[in-house]
């Protein structure tokens, strides 16, 4: 193993038990192996192809359902990002005096290079993508991971001191990182999200706030000046702020001026690129760019490179994704978008009338503003999942005729098509979590798109 494996925990001839066998949950099962531990796997679900996979990797486990007898014999937990921090189990290891960690965490604490880490409530996986190309293109060896569904900890051999890492890092997972250690810490936004699992938008804040709080004086903080939340962060860490904003004045950082986008700096503005350029269709994803042009800036990369690396980048997938253009009607797929904030910025990235295909699995988000919103700036609203029904009749109330609930994905493909006209826009932008038609969002976005293909590619 590399020196950065060698620095990491101590896992030779202990016991893990991994709760979660996902891909995080797979990568921390392997690196705990390699390191000569032993593994145990728990986790609620029970298929062929999940045994198959636990046999392969010759782990045993217990699934369909756990407890605390699981514990026994086990001196380290291992928690995926998809279990609570707080699960009973969880609560009842750290009670016994067993250490509670996590596959990003192990990652923190082996890995020998440097660290960008990028979270926020919405617009994260764009940022991420965007400022692994923006690094790259200053020359950098660069690895992309974490929450972008790409684990870390099974690729540590693969890095140097020299090397970056760049992050995408969810709620769930800062809050389970002992010291998240960052190089530079980007907060893109701070809006309600996942408050059926933190509880409070205040426990919230305190755990994104996090990316900002262990960083050292020689270290960068990229905040949002147009997010209160993010604004705020100034005063909770020592690193050197790097400011982005559209709507705050900037003091030191990246700004846009006479539609160009700027690094301000003590003495001269730099121009990097035209807002024009930009490639991405939005306000928010122009607050995404500016974002990565601060991490850049703050990693050493120069104007010429930055503007290369936008200018060149694609859309992610499933992030305001397009599919096509059909009876003149161009087909957009955001299944990224599993909150209210992600749809209304989708829907504020058009001009064009739009038909919206939204719904899912509520995380304990008020559906008022959101049918609201929809009400004031669709043309027609297509409803599908476990909110579907109350998200129709609320945009109803909110005054939109045109509403129809759809039983799956190829009814609402359906019935977007015959809505819509030359020169709209249908987007699947659900502002929900998927979990009660599908897998996870990257599920949901793929089907939409095999379903638009082969109901109107034809």
């Amino acid at each position: 193993m590399t020196q950065g494996a060698s620095r990491g925990p101590d896992i030779k001839g202990r016991h893990a038990l991994v709760i979660g066998y996902g891909r995080s949950g797979r990568a921390a099962a392997s690196f705990i192996k390699k390191q000569g531990g032993s593994v145990q796997v728990v986790d609620r679900a029970d298929t062929p192809e999940l045994r198959e996979d636990l046999e392969r990797a010759g782990i045993t486990a217990h699934l369909g359902a756990y407890g605390p007898e699981d514990l026994d014999g086990t001196d380290l937990v291992v928690v995926s990002p998809g279990v609570a921090w707080d699960a009973p189990l969880v609560e009842t290891a750290r009670r016994r005096g067993i250490e509670v960690t996590s596959e990003i965490d192990l990652f923190f604490r082996a890995c020998p290079a440097r660290i960008a880490g990028i979270t926020g409530t919405n617009g994260k996986t764009t940022t991420t993508a965007l400022t692994t190309e923006v690094l790259r293109a200053g020359g950098l060896t660069v690895m992309r991971g974490g929450n972008i569904g790409e684990p870390v900890l099974d690729r540590l051999d693969q890095l140097g001191a020299d090397d970056w890492v760049v992050l995408e890092l969810s709620s769930f997972q800062l809050e389970s990182i002992e010291r998240p250690r960052l190089r530079i810490g980007v907060v893109l936004n701070v809006t309600p999200d996942h408050l059926d699992r933190h509880k409070s938008l205040e426990r919230y804040v305190e755990i994104k706030t996090r990316a900002v709080a262990f960083l050292e004086p020689q270290d960068h903080a990229v905040l949002n000046l147009d997010d209160p939340a993010c604004a705020a962060m100034r005063s909770a860490t020592q690193a050197e702020v790097i400011e982005f904003g559209l709507h705050q004045p900037v003091s030191s950082g990246v700004t846009v001026a006479d539609g160009w986008i700027t690094i301000a700096r003590a003495g001269q503005p730099r121009p990097v690129l035209r807002t024009a350029d930009v490639p991405l269709p939005g306000e928010h994803n122009l607050s995404n760019v500016m974002a990565a042009i601060g991490a850049g800036q703050a990693a050493g990369v120069e104007p010429e490179a930055l503007s290369q690396a936008v200018r060149h980048f694609k859309a992610v997938e499933h992030r305001l994704e397009p599919i096509g253009t059909y009876g003149g009607a161009r087909w957009y797929n955001d299944s990224k978008a599993t909150n209210p904030d992600s749809t209304y910025k989708a829907l504020a990235a058009f001009a064009e009338p739009i038909v919206l295909i939204a719904g899912g699995r509520n995380k304990g988000i008020d559906l008022e503003p959101l049918a609201q919103s929809i009400a004031g700036r669709v043309a027609a609203l297509i409803t599908i999942g476990e909110t579907g029904e109350e998200l129709a009749r609320r945009v109803r109330e909110a005054g939109l005729q045109q509403v129809q609930r759809a039983t799956d994905l190829t009814d609402a493909v359906r019935k977007a098509a015959a809505l819509a006209r030359p020169g709209s826009v249908v987007l699947l932008s659900p502002a929900f979590t998927s979990y009660d038609m599908f897998r996870d969002y990257e599920d949901r976005g793929r089907r939409f798109k095999a379903t638009v293909l082969a109901e109107l590619g034809r």
